[in-house]
């Protein structure tokens, strides 16, 4: 189906997203089911079931930051949960988007890249002068093979 066209027999459809700086985003709100939305108790529900798991899994990717696993990508899993049914939780996923984006550009800049790699290559020059001097002091000695004290 074309949107655009002016023939016969086709639907134009409006699209429900909305543009800000240049970026196209979903509105801001709610998007329970329409007979969700309809019924006050069964929608106040729906919106404490969402908070819930959206909870649960941020909760969970606090846990995952000290230990093994991906705690950023699922707390922004649970923001993901969360901004299906509040204000507040679309608007820090946009910024936070936003600021995702803005960070990938500048570290595309060359100048950004070449400082990058000049900060690196000085960073892992002070490194091996810092283990050449260990090893020159204190030699190579394997852990068990450390005599007893």
């Amino acid at each position: 189906m074309n949107t655009g066209s002016d023939e016969g027999g086709e639907v134009a459809m409006a699209s429900n997203r909305i543009e800000v700086d240049g970026v196209k985003e979903q509105p801001l709100g709610s998007r329970a089911p329409e007979f969700v939305k309809a019924r006050r108790l069964l929608h106040l529900s729906w919106q404490v079931g969402v908070f819930i798991i959206g909870l649960a899994v941020v909760i969970t990717g606090i846990i995952m930051l000290p230990l093994p696993g991906p705690g950023w990508v699922v707390i922004f899993g649970g923001m993901a949960i969360w901004a299906t049914e509040f204000v507040w939780a679309q608007l820090v996923l946009r910024w936070t988007k936003r600021k995702v984006t803005e960070a990938a550009q500048r570290a595309l800049d060359p100048r950004v890249r070449r400082r990058n790699i000049i900060l690196t290559s000085i960073g892992l020059v002070i490194v091996a002068v810092i283990v050449g001097v260990y090893l020159w002091k204190f030699g190579f000695e394997m852990p068990w093979k450390i005599k007893n004290q």
